[in-house]
Parts: structure tokens; sequence; C-alpha cells
């Protein structure tokens, strides 16, 4: 299980990099990837924390190309954020919300 964990990560990785070098497609790929490995995965800290940087990175991503369908995600990565209490994702949650006058 722990190899699932570094992979996903890896996966949110490569798709955080390729999404600040302008390759969106490849990003979101990533991202799903990350996503449906996680899904898999019994309930655990580990694995909603790296739901949490996922669904907030696909949401970035898209609103970053102006493409619809990111609001699911900002909802997912906020929800994580909250419930496992991650310093880093409620930052970058907050960061999110912030131009949508949401308060977390």
């Amino acid at each position: 299980m722990r190899s699932a964990y570094l992979t996903a990560a890896r996966s949110l990785q490569l798709g955080r990099e390729w999404a600040v070098a302008g390759d969106q497609s490849q990003a979101l790929e990533a991202y799903q990837e990350a996503l449906s490995l996680l899904r898999t995965l019994p309930p655990k800290r580990t694995r909603d924390v790296l739901l949490a940087h996922t669904h907030l990175a696909f949401y970035q991503t898209l609103a970053l190309v102006g493409s619809p369908g990111g609001q699911n995600h900002l909802h997912l990565g906020v929800s994580y954020a909250r419930s496992t209490r991650d310093p880093l994702a409620r930052a970058i949650a907050e960061e999110c919300l912030s131009g949508l006058d949401v308060v977390m």
C-alpha cells in the first residue's frame, strides 16, 4: 500500500510540474491518475491529505485554462483539507477560495 501512496504522490508532483511548464493536458492526466489510484485505497489520513492536494491542484489547473468543471474538485479539495487539518492543504484551499469570497 505504501507504494500506492508514493505512486499517487509522484503523479501529483508530475502534474504540478507539467502545469507550471504549461502542459495542462498532461497535468490533468497525471492528476486523474493520482485520483484513480487514491480512490482504490482505504480511508486513511495519508490518502485524504493526498486527495486534498490532488483535487485542489486539479481545480487550480482547470481555473488556469478557464475550463469548466473545477467546482467539484474545489469542493472536494476543501472538504478533505478541512477534515485532515493539513496546514498546507488548508492554506492552498484558502487561497483557492479567496477569489470566491468564501471563508473556510
